[in-house]
């Protein structure tokens, strides 16, 4: 009786990583874009924030290479050795740590968003519990598969990969859900503030569906399916937290213009800047009256025409006339010598 063949590890295992990978280089270039926008637009922000994301794109950069390495040591060193590529080695381990380790980042800087809005600290102690439970969890998946290097077997550590992949998912999607309802709360009624909470909300679901509906998928391929398919999912997953930190600070400028064009259209502010390039690109300065004395809200009149200026002074004039002078009375000295005689 003829046996069946073994299945293919490069197939079953490293098929899926390979699309994994690229799909990680894809998204880390975008995380390069996403980094320098930020370092180049943002020059003000607090020193501590820009050492965050400083050590956001280090590990993103770190995670992306130990996966290239380890796709180039499986796929061209040892493309002709399947024994060399049956177990998983140590480069491949720091895969699930140091995802884990940029997702509780991330989580954690979007809990202290969430303090500073909501000022809910056991809500937000409870945030950063969940943050720092996934990230264990991601460590302690790595330290199984030192333990337990074998690609067919790695279902025997289920439990880590539960907790890390549960927890962040949770973290998220609560995240997602304080934010929203809080900013629908705080809507202001003014049209164009409004329409600044709707691009946050948007994004915030967004960002925060993307990374939580990720992590819901990769647990789900991982559980249900004995291969390594749930890699195509896993090695993403990294990127997809460190996007969603960076556009949500580089969206920050897309509001402040947004804010500036709709919302302050009918502001104090807006109504002083309008009229003053009136004033510049005025051909007859004269012919404006400004009164500015309030501290508070300049304002500017413009009611006095030069045609009534005009009229006001020719009104003056007539008015030195006596009433009973009558021009036809005034009669020119007669110049003519032969009227004198």
């Amino acid at each position: 009786m003829a046996t069946s063949a073994p299945p293919s590890i490069a197939k079953i295992v490293h098929g899926p990583m390979f699309i994994g990978t690229v799909v990680n280089a894809i998204l880390y270039g975008i995380s390069i874009t996403q980094t320098y926008f930020y370092i180049t637009s943002f020059k003000n922000d607090r020193i501590w924030m820009k050492l965050f994301i400083l050590v956001i794109f280090v590990a993103d950069t770190a995670n992306t290479v130990f996966d290239i390495q380890y796709m180039y040591s499986s796929l061209v060193n040892n493309y002709d050795s399947p024994v060399a590529i049956q177990k998983a080695n140590w480069v491949f381990a720091t895969d699930p740590a140091m995802t884990s380790i940029i997702g509780t980042m991330v989580q954690l800087f979007f809990s202290w968003r969430v303090k500073v809005l909501t000022n809910n600290t056991p809500v937000v102690c409870l945030l950063a519990f969940g943050s720092i439970i996934s990230g264990l969890g991601g460590i302690a998946t790595s330290i199984a598969i030192g333990m337990v290097p074998d690609w067919l077997e790695f279902q025997k550590f289920e439990a880590p990969v539960i907790v890390w992949l549960t927890a962040s998912a949770a973290v998220d999607t609560t995240i997602t859900v304080i934010l929203v309802a809080y900013l629908r709360r705080h809507k202001t009624g003014f049209m164009g503030s409004d329409d600044v909470m709707n691009k946050i909300i948007r994004l915030t679901v967004q960002t925060g569906l993307v990374t939580s509906m990720w992590a819901i998928v990769d647990l789900g391929v991982y559980l249900g399916i004995p291969t390594g398919l749930h890699l195509a999912f896993n090695f993403p997953l990294s990127k997809l937290y460190s996007n969603s930190l960076l556009s949500s600070l580089n969206s920050r400028r897309g509001w402040k213009f947004s804010t500036m064009s709709d919302s302050d259209q009918k502001s104090p502010m807006h109504v002083a800047t309008s009229a003053t390039n009136f004033l510049r690109n005025m051909q007859h300065p004269d012919q404006v009256v400004s009164f500015n004395t309030s501290t508070v809200r300049p304002e500017v009149y413009i009611d006095v025409e030069s045609h009534e200026m005009r009229d006001t002074v020719e009104k003056k004039t007539r008015l030195d006339v006596p009433e009973n002078h009558d021009c036809k009375d005034v009669q020119k000295p007669d110049s003519d010598p032969a009227a004198m005689v």
